[in-house]
């Protein structure tokens, strides 16, 4: 009878654990972590020679929490070119501008908020690759040198499995003396603002 008594306290004690553990999961970053970025835009500032131009972007990134404020990212983001009216001088045409593709590395500093909201700053180096838009003079896929520094927000709900994150970056893309006139032969700089859903995979 005893025997009895002790396995269902211990198994009530179990059972009490488990539900307390389950209440303490607060909101917040996980170890590991996937952000989808269903939709953005990127914008390149026009040059004395380049014209300005904007594209529809989208991607993924993951994100690894050393711990509470340090991270690292990596991150990769496809960019869809869009009909749009392109300055050459003193010309305007209405052209498509270029698919491009970027990658990068990144070093992530999060506020230890401990709530459901946290801010970041981030910036790290990469590539972008652009593909061939032969009416534009872009006649071969080429690949450059990128860094970019930014920040945003992550919100996180209370079950701490997923959240929401709002980015933005300034990017710079390095000259190549071989680019063709509509980018890269000049520095490039460039602002990207996205929307994305995280996923936390381990807490």
């Amino acid at each position: 009878m005893k025997r009895s008594i002790a396995v269902v306290i211990a198994a009530l004690v179990i059972v009490g654990a488990g539900r307390a553990a389950a209440q303490e999961v607060t909101p917040g970053p996980g170890t590991i972590e996937i952000t989808l970025i269903p939709g953005g835009a990127t914008f390149y500032t026009s040059t004395d020679t380049a014209p300005e131009f904007g594209n529809y972007t989208f991607g993924a990134g993951a994100t690894y929490a050393i711990n509470r404020i340090l991270g690292v990212e990596g991150e990769v983001a496809g960019t869809v070119g869009i009909s749009q009216d392109l300055a050459f001088g003193s010309a305007t045409t209405s052209q498509k501008s270029p698919d491009t593709l970027n990658y990068s590395a990144n070093l992530v500093v999060s506020a230890s908020t401990h709530t459901s909201l946290v801010p970041y700053v981030t910036g790290g180096v990469g590539g972008l690759t652009m593909f061939e838009r032969a009416s534009l003079g872009v006649r071969d896929t080429g690949t450059f040198l990128t860094g970019n520094v930014g920040g945003g927000v992550k919100w996180y709900a209370s079950n701490g499995r997923w959240g929401l994150r709002g980015d933005y970056r300034f990017t710079a893309v390095r000259d190549k003396d071989d680019a063709p006139s509509f980018f890269g032969r000049d520095t490039r700089y460039g602002h990207r603002a996205y929307g994305g859903l995280i996923i936390n995979v381990v807490r």
